[in-house]
């Protein structure tokens, strides 16, 4: 009794120092976000403000249309993610329940394009953009992402761990393919749904160098070009960026937090079979 208080105070103990560690990055740039410039540069560094300095969030919106690279970054993740959540579903429940000719070589295929880097076809991509004149758009942010083999592998997984006798019994009692997979299939991997949906949304959110390249005026950058557009404007003051870098990560965090619970049985679920 008294080695397994002892493992799981051992194990708590852990824990806290792991969520520490990952947690202290973003607790210090909360903190700098409400320090004067003078805090930031001095040494020893401050860990609190002595004061809540409020203006670093002033000068961060009139440095920098924060709002707009957040409502872009909404759109392009929210249509990203739902496309690629259609097209995953579609195609994991044509790879994982029905049966066709060249099959297995097709998945197969479609595999192998996970191993090309995303660097290797940016150029490519670049330049079917150029052609389709969608540059500087939302169709040149969202076009390239609206399928992944990631998101098809993974749905195919979840349609797998499916009983076949469910899609049997369906079918006997008159259940086409396209209502198995409405009312039977979408309802019963939903946790697969909410984890691909918080990991592909992130994914989007985060990205630098796509958007970087395909978009050319202000109004259409993201959040992450928009941080870089603020270290340019004002040098080494750290204080407004620090600013926003919590505004841009709250829709994130907010993202997170809410499907958590998604998240988790999405990871679990399969894992225990009875």
């Amino acid at each position: 009794m008294i080695v397994r208080k002892s493992a799981k105070i051992l194990f708590f103990l852990a824990n806290f120092v792991v969520a520490a560690i990952l947690l202290a990055p973003l607790l210090y740039a909360l903190s700098a976000s409400f320090m004067t410039e003078g805090e930031l540069i001095n040494y020893p560094p401050a860990i609190i403000p002595s004061s809540f300095y409020t203006q670093n969030y002033v000068d961060a919106l009139r440095m920098a249309p924060i709002f707009q690279f957040i409502f872009n970054s909404a759109v392009v993740a929210i249509a990203c993610t739902a496309a690629q959540l259609f097209t995953g579903a579609l195609a994991g429940y044509a790879f994982g329940v029905l049966r066709f000719k060249g099959q297995k070589a097709l998945f197969f295929l479609m595999l192998a394009t996970m191993m090309i880097p995303g660097q290797a076809i940016i150029i490519a991509n670049y330049l079917m953009v150029v052609r389709m004149g969608l540059v500087d758009t939302f169709g040149a942010l969202i076009l390239p992402y609206t399928a992944s083999a990631f998101c098809i592998f993974n749905m195919r997984q979840a349609f797998l761990s499916l009983p076949k006798e469910l899609n049997e019994s369906a079918m006997i009692d008159g259940c086409n393919s396209l209502q198995f997979f409405v009312r039977i299939g979408l309802p019963l991997t939903k946790p697969f749904l909410g984890s691909l949906g918080i990991y592909t949304f992130l994914g989007v959110w985060n990205q630098y160098l796509w958007p970087l390249l395909v978009t050319n005026s202000v109004k259409m950058r993201t959040v992450q070009i928009g941080i870089g557009m603020l270290q340019n404007a004002e040098g080494n003051s750290y204080g407004p960026v620090m600013a926003a870098a919590i505004m841009i990560l709250v829709p994130s965090i907010l993202i997170f937090i809410i499907g958590q619970k998604s998240l988790i049985s999405g990871l679990t679920a399969g894992a225990i079979k009875g």
